[in-house]
């Protein structure tokens, strides 16, 4: 075979890899949304089988005589082309997952399984102890896996590289002291104001018939596409593609908290738009495919926060959310709820964190699951260091593991090295957001008037339909120029709150 005829069967085979793993994902779907309660060991079985089966493929040592003799032809002389960048990102995943057991691989499947469905009864029970097992050998199995990987200066090193290829813990824990430095005296001033939003607006009662069109409306205007995805609900939201045709977000609802659900979604829509965005006909090869998950988190991000808590958005908006809640909002105006949804104050859940005390969440679950990782922690004391930590960067502790240790559903899911990714996401979502206005001009305008196709239509060239083909800190200079720096968001902070907390 000459080199083309090489790379034809190289993307066949990666494209059959694919089909395998989006039938994974359909399959674990259908495990967080609809799967009856007894129908969890055999579910754990056909996962792992799954998990082995992708595994022989990915690490096929024909698919790796390809890719060796492809990553030395002419085919990769510009390396972020569409050829250059698939043969090269693929070779990388290759080699990662060629020092992997299949054994381990399974094992890791498994316990995943298992693991989410334990973490279920015992967040819904408050009970670490029902928990404890699974999450000490999920985390036995990271390190092993990174042992097996290899690394030159931490094993997390190799967890993080998962969800941001190239990035490294000490480069990831910089840039989140950066930000903590200046996240710190901005909350400082938040607390010192005398202003004080009125929150109890958003603890009243939204009936979740109500919760559910409201929010399908409003993901729908900002474009996502619910001809080619659905929206389902689950324990912890989270968004998953099946196919480029076949994207689906899930949400939770809580009748007595407008929040949990609305912005939920919004974050999920976003996460979709981005895949929806890709393009289809390199779907299961990189150019078709995610840069990163801080990249991912920037699209969920700057949907969820920087469009769906602006001033703008609300101005469109309000006045339908006071039509589908009549009784809430009947004496509330556009002014209150606008402070009420951007109210800074430290509370305990994560994904209902503002935007200025998120990012210490995610720096307190980046510290403790490195710590673990790399032998510093026990399992066993991550309730006692949780609520350590919240009391250190949040003054505050949970009453509840329910409400702290067991609120995320990543650990049970083997997600280690995921966490940092949010904070990522959430300093490139504003830089890509000041990049986008400096291009199209005022988006204010737009967006009350219920105009979102414009920004979308900029992401996915400038984002989406990118793909793969580069690394996410390559990706974020070209598209903004300039390296990534949390600066941006505190801008954007700052801005905000100054007018809600008049400092």
């Amino acid at each position: 075979m000459n080199d083309v005829e090489k790379f034809e069967a190289l993307c066949r085979h990666a494209k059959e890899i694919k089909y395998l793993e989006s039938t994974n994902a359909l399959l674990e779907w259908d495990q967080q949304t609809k799967l009856p309660s007894g129908g969890g060991a055999y579910r754990a079985e056909q996962l792992t089988f799954l998990a082995g089966e992708i595994h022989r493929r990915s690490t096929d040592p024909a698919y790796g005589e390809l890719l060796g003799e492809l990553s030395n032809s002419e085919l990769v002389s510009e390396p972020n082309s569409d050829v250059g960048a698939t043969v090269l990102e693929l070779k990388h995943r290759y080699e990662k997952k060629s020092k992997l057991p299949k054994r381990l691989v399974e094992e890791l499947a498994r316990a995943c399984s298992l693991g989410q469905q334990v973490w279920i009864e015992a967040r819904e029970q408050d009970d670490f102890s029902k928990f404890a097992p699974s999450l000490k050998q999920l985390f036995s199995l990271k390190r092993e896996e990174a042992e097996a990987v290899g690394y030159e200066d931490t094993p997390y090193d190799v967890l993080l590289d998962d969800y941001e290829p190239g990035a490294t813990t000490r480069e990831v824990a910089a840039v989140l002291a950066a930000l903590k430095d200046e996240l710190v005296p901005l909350i400082e001033a938040v607390r010192c104001s005398d202003r004080t939003p009125d929150i109890s607006i958003l603890r009243r009662s939204y009936p979740i018939a109500a919760q559910a069109e409201f929010g399908r409306l409003a993901s729908a205007a900002i474009g996502f596409d619910y001809e080619r995805g659905r929206l389902d609900t689950t324990h912890h939201p989270f968004c998953a593609e099946m196919g480029p045709s076949d994207v689906r977000i899930t949400t939770r609802y809580d009748a007595s908290f407008f929040n949990s659900s609305f912005f939920g979604t919004l974050h999920e829509a976003g996460h979709g738009i981005y895949e929806q965005g890709l393009r289809s006909e390199q779907y299961g090869l990189p150019p078709g495919s995610y840069c990163s998950l801080g990249i991912h988190e920037s699209q969920s991000r700057l949907w969820e926060n920087l469009v769906g808590r602006s001033r703008a958005f609300w101005e469109r908006f309000f006045p339908q959310a006071q039509s589908f809640f009549p009784e809430a909002l009947k004496d509330v105006s556009q002014c209150e709820f606008f402070a009420a949804i951007n109210d800074v104050r430290p509370s305990l859940i994560r994904v209902e964190a503002d935007e200025a005390t998120y990012n210490l969440h995610i720096i307190i679950r980046f510290q403790l699951e490195q710590a673990v990782i790399e032998g510093a922690l026990d399992t066993d004391d991550l309730p006692e260091a949780w609520n350590a930590k919240y009391q250190e960067f949040l003054g505050i502790q949970p009453e509840s593991n329910a409400n702290g240790v067991l609120q995320d559903i990543h650990w049970s899911a083997g997600l280690v090295g995921y966490f940092a990714t949010y904070s990522l996401g959430n300093l490139y979502a504003s830089q890509f957001f000041d990049a986008a206005e400096s291009e199209l001009g005022d988006l204010d305008q737009a967006f009350k008037a219920g105009e979102f196709s414009m920004l979308k239509e900029w992401l996915n060239r400038k984002v989406h339909q990118q793909g793969a083909r580069c690394r996410s800190k390559l990706l974020g200079e070209s598209v903004t120029g300039q390296s990534l720096s949390h600066q941006p968001l505190i801008r954007h902070l700052r801005d905000k709150l100054s007018a809600v907390y008049d400092f």
